[in-house]
């Protein structure tokens, strides 16, 4: 019923709709499509049965053994499927092949990944190399997401 792919080129639109509707929500911050483009290869999407993106998820690598789930959403629609885990999924598997042996990701969202097997992490223990995001984030320095990680 759905199907999990690497993103393309002709998804990029869609990625960049899944991701700035949800932050308008708040949900998460907003990426440019400029961002995604130079990101592409770090994103798998969800198709639904009419090849529509659905969902989508990337996995950034952001050191020698760590990498960062990162823009996962899933449309209002098709929440609840376990979409988010699949795309969760392809994602650590990705990083296994790549030899990443660690998985983190900042979230609003702490039970969904601990239900996936990640565990709270003080934020500070993070690489000094995420913090070039969270500098431009309007909500440095009072960032209330959690971070969580999971060894692969």
């Amino acid at each position: 019923m759905f199907q999990i792919d690497k993103a393309k080129m002709e998804d990029v639109e869609s990625i960049h709709g899944l991701i700035n509707a949800a932050a308008v929500r708040q949900q998460m911050l907003a990426r440019s499509l400029q961002s995604i483009y130079e990101n592409l290869r770090a994103f798998v999407v969800c198709r639904n049965e009419k090849g529509q993106v659905i969902g989508c998820c990337a996995m950034e690598i952001v050191w020698r053994d760590m990498g960062e789930i990162r823009s996962l959403v899933v449309s209002s629609r098709y929440r609840g499927k376990g979409i988010g885990a699949l795309l969760v999924s392809s994602c650590l598997d990705e990083a296994k092949s790549l030899g990443i042996r660690k998985i983190f990701t900042l979230t609003y969202v702490e039970d969904f990944f601990k239900k996936l097997g990640f565990r709270k992490l003080d934020k500070k223990k993070l690489p000094h190399k995420i913090w070039n995001d969270c500098i431009n984030c309007p909500h440095f320095p009072d960032c209330d997401e959690v971070a969580l990680i999971t060894n692969l």
